[in-house]
């Protein structure tokens, strides 16, 4: 897919002067596989019909408003007998809107199963974290292997012989202990 845009400037001069205008040209590519698979569209509501709304007091932080006013919206669905109760809000409007999208999810998840939006959504999920986990669990493999290769190396380079016949580690260790201050006895400072 490609989009072109075409960019035109105008600038103003003296009359005596023509006008200049420039133009430039850019394209823009996409591939169609870059763009992501589209998920199955949000359920939309039951039918008013089949809804039994009840406006009932909230409960929980908020404050002295919540527990006064009958702002939570609870919605249930005649049919399959779901039960919903939005307090999201202090509005009470907001509030029907949500336990209406709530109420719409609950019975598309009962009447669609795996193939609801919400399973789709929450697969999808699964598999993003199981690919990082993946992802990250390589990587450290990948580290502990270079460690280890690392390791691998400096000890073989230590354990070399030396012409004199000792091993390159002992030469090390004798030196160690010659580089050793004894300390004195004398207590004189």
């Amino acid at each position: 897919m490609t989009l072109r845009i075409f960019l035109q400037s105008v600038v103003p001069r003296p009359s005596i002067l023509p006008i200049a205008i420039s133009v430039s040209i850019r394209t823009i590519t996409t591939s169609p596989g870059v763009l992501a698979k589209a998920l199955p569209p949000r359920p939309k509501p039951p039918p008013e019909s089949e809804i039994e709304e009840a406006y009932v007091k909230g409960s929980g932080p908020g404050g002295q408003k919540i527990n006064k006013t009958n702002s939570a919206v609870q919605l249930k669905h005649i049919p399959t007998g779901i039960v919903v109760k939005s307090q999201a809000t202090r509005s009470r409007d907001q509030n029907r809107k949500n336990a209406r999208e709530i109420l719409a999810q609950r019975v598309d998840d009962l009447r669609n199963g795996d193939q609801s939006r919400a399973a789709i959504v929450g697969h999808v999920k699964q598999k993003k974290a199981a690919s990082a986990s993946k992802k990250s669990k390589r990587k450290y493999k990948k580290l502990e292997e270079e460690k280890a290769a690392a390791a691998a190396t400096v000890t073989g380079q230590a354990e070399s012989k030396v012409p004199d016949g000792k091993l390159e580690s002992e030469e090390h260790e004798s030196n160690r202990q010659a580089d050793e201050v004894v300390p004195s006895t004398d207590t004189r400072i």
